[in-house]
């Protein structure tokens, strides 16, 4: 079946080109596309309408596949037509009679076949005495990475990676942010932002925050360098400290023992209100050289460190554990590559794309599934190679291809003792104003 995906990906294939739009942006006055928004804005007194479409067709190897590619697919499916998403989003700027940035607010939703969902609401202050500060508080983009902020209606692949999706699943949380960005010429500065914010953690996808224990999220970030007249580069760090307060006596944690790494539980009362760590570090980098058809863009992300899942999913919990289970902390990698390269114009564009997902990089094979270890598949490394083609049709619209070959670790698993046939095909339209 994968065979038959491929060859059916590979006799549609061409190429494309997009700018990059991210979910934490804001008026920046120092650049063109800044400038033109804030005569948007001023033009349609302050108020702007922007939103998109994506219906799509997707072809998965077999009935009922977990995936990443927009999510599982059900028991007895292997295609379907979707509406991965459909977006309207509100701005609205005041301005000062001299043309300072007062405050915006920001309402964003999501509506299709399966939900309709508030995915921001948020407001932020402009600091303009010196024009280098801003404050935004609601609901809004974590400032972590660059793929989980780049907007899924500007970037290349259908779907962010899989390391991303489970790091900062929805990518929104509640919480509130300063940043420093200069909205004026600064020498030294205006290559450089840095935002730093204190978040619930839980993300939007649970009920509501379930403990008092924050997030601290913190990127600072070069903006697009031009290295030559042809050639920029952006590159950022980014950080969270944050965790989860245990609402049981179990504790999970990966250890090694006679036979090997495995699970191993501590039921102390003490664990009662402990702290299970998230610590994420991460580091990323963008690089562009213009050429006569576009562009050729390479970018690279690369995040370790501590996370807090369960015993059945590497993913932040949205809800308490219930009475006899508890938090598992694991150690975990992950990275992705992309490759941009623009073909005949800038209307047509190809994409290579690999990422891998490791949730505890302490085990791997056949240790998961030893009698005895207590590792289940939340403990499974996953790696993608995706293939893809875009068709900017005009500003308005894009066709995107693009076939997801999806390899998982052979382990002691039954079920997972080889590569599971989940490569997913994916042809969307994309409609936007």
């Amino acid at each position: 079946m994968s065979r038959k995906l491929l060859l059916i990906f590979c006799s549609l294939c061409i190429y494309g080109f997009a700018h990059a739009q991210f979910l934490m942006d804001m008026v920046d006055t120092t650049t063109e596309t800044g400038r033109g928004i804030l005569s948007v804005y001023k033009k349609y007194d302050h108020l702007r309408f922007t939103g998109y479409i994506q219906p799509q067709y997707q072809l998965a190897g077999e009935k009922g596949s977990e995936s990443f590619e927009g999510g599982d697919f059900s028991e007895n499916v292997s295609s379907r037509f979707m509406l991965r998403r459909s977006r309207v989003r509100i701005d609205y700027v005041h301005y000062y009679r001299d043309d300072r940035p007062g405050v915006q607010f920001v309402f964003q939703f999501d509506a299709n076949e399966r939900s309709f969902t508030v995915r921001d609401v948020w407001g932020r202050l402009f600091e303009n005495k010196y024009k280098l500060f801003s404050f935004t508080t609601g609901m809004f983009a974590r400032p972590f990475g660059y793929e989980v902020n780049l907007s899924s209606s500007d970037r290349e692949s259908p779907e962010r990676g899989r390391m991303s999706q489970i790091m900062m699943r929805s990518e929104r949380d509640l919480g509130a942010m300063a940043t420093f960005d200069a909205r004026k010429k600064v020498k030294n500065f205006n290559y450089l932002k840095i935002d730093a914010g204190v978040f619930n953690g839980q993300g939007i996808n649970a009920a509501g925050d379930f403990d008092n224990h924050k997030d601290f999220i913190g990127r600072v970030s070069l903006k697009p360098y031009p290295l030559s007249k042809k050639m920029t580069l952006s590159a950022g760090g980014s950080v969270l400290i944050g965790g989860l307060e245990n609402n049981t006596r179990y504790h999970y944690t990966t250890v090694r023992d006679g036979n090997g790494w495995k699970e191993q539980v501590d039921s102390s009362l003490t664990n009662i209100g402990r702290i299970s760590k998230r610590r994420y570090f991460g580091a990323d980098a963008q690089w562009k050289i213009a050429n006569k058809k576009g562009f050729t863009e390479l970018r690279a992300e690369f995040i370790a460190g501590t996370q807090t899942g369960t015993a059945l999913s590497p993913e932040t919990p949205n809800k308490l554990p219930e009475a006899n289970e508890g938090f598992h902390e694991r150690r975990f990698s992950g990275a992705y590559f992309y490759f941009l390269q623009h073909i005949f114009s800038s209307k047509h564009q190809l994409l290579v794309k690999y990422d891998w997902y490791d949730p505890n990089s302490r085990v791997s094979g056949m240790e998961i599934g030893r009698p005895g270890s207590n590792l289940g598949a939340a403990n499974i490394r996953y790696q993608t190679l995706g293939l893809g083609y875009i068709y900017y049709m005009n500003e308005n619209a894009k066709l995107v291809l693009y076939y997801a070959m999806v390899h998982n670790e052979k382990t002691s698993l039954p079920g997972f003792d080889k590569d599971l046939d989940d490569n997913v095909f994916t042809c969307r339209l994309q409609f936007r104003f």
